[in-house]
């Protein structure tokens, strides 16, 4: 009698193989799928809808449209990509259904002048003190918060090609823009977020070693001590 093969572990599954397995109602893998790409597909709503709650609506829609639609999914394209299409549409969508009566917003259209708007994985081996964590923080939003400034045309570039480190040829499919003006955008969003947090690093020189309150305080007092004046500074 032949011995049954059991079935791999669902996490050495590769994207085609899961999307198989979702095409044939595999809740199991369908949860697997969406823990893989998560992180992506809310980077890509973000960039778009700029609202945290918005982008994770979006990518559940986008994953209900995916499911629905996995069938046809015929691996001409990575996964991830075509699950990145779907995301842009949605949060595209979502998008213009805010603006209105205003001016559609499209992805592939001018960027207007820069003027109009002014996570990495670091695994340490020993753990952070509390005030290395909160300086942590507090970049991590400073980037996001510049991010979050780029133009339209260019935000969706930046997020997909320099945070989730998609190739030039992955961004372009994901997005529908020739490869070139993947190229290009990266290349000026970079250099506005340069522009933008060097204006920040200027403004804090001014602050920067501040010797007033508490420091100043302590060292007044430990002069008088040393000189036989305890008495606190005036």
């Amino acid at each position: 009698m032949p011995q049954a093969v059991p079935d791999p572990d669902p996490k050495s599954l590769t994207d085609p193989e899961l999307a198989r397995r979702v095409a044939g109602g595999d809740i199991a893998a369908f949860r697997l799928l969406m823990r893989r790409h998560n992180q992506t597909l809310y980077r890509t709503a973000r960039s778009i809808l700029r609202d945290d709650a918005e982008a994770e609506d979006a990518v559940q829609e986008a994953y209900l449209l995916a499911y629905r639609a996995m069938a046809g999914f015929r691996g001409d394209a990575k996964l991830s990509t075509w699950l990145v299409r779907i995301v842009v549409n949605e949060a595209l969508g979502r998008r213009r259904k805010a603006a209105r009566s205003a001016e559609i917003f499209r992805l592939d259209g001018d960027s207007g002048s820069a003027a109009e708007s002014a996570e990495v994985n670091m695994n340490d081996a020993t753990p952070e003190q509390p005030e290395q964590e909160a300086m942590r923080a507090q970049t991590r939003r400073l980037l996001e918060k510049k991010v979050d400034e780029l133009p339209d045309a260019f935000r969706a570039v930046f997020v997909l090609r320099a945070i989730e480190e998609m190739s030039v040829e992955e961004t372009a499919a994901a997005l529908a823009l020739p490869e070139a003006t993947v190229r290009s955008r990266l290349f000026r969003a970079r250099g506005l977020l340069r522009e933008s947090l060097a204006r920040e690093i200027d403004f804090a020189f001014e602050d920067a070693f501040s010797f007033a309150g508490d420091r100043c305080d302590r060292i007044v007092a430990g002069v008088l001590a040393r000189l036989g004046d305890p008495k606190p500074p005036a």
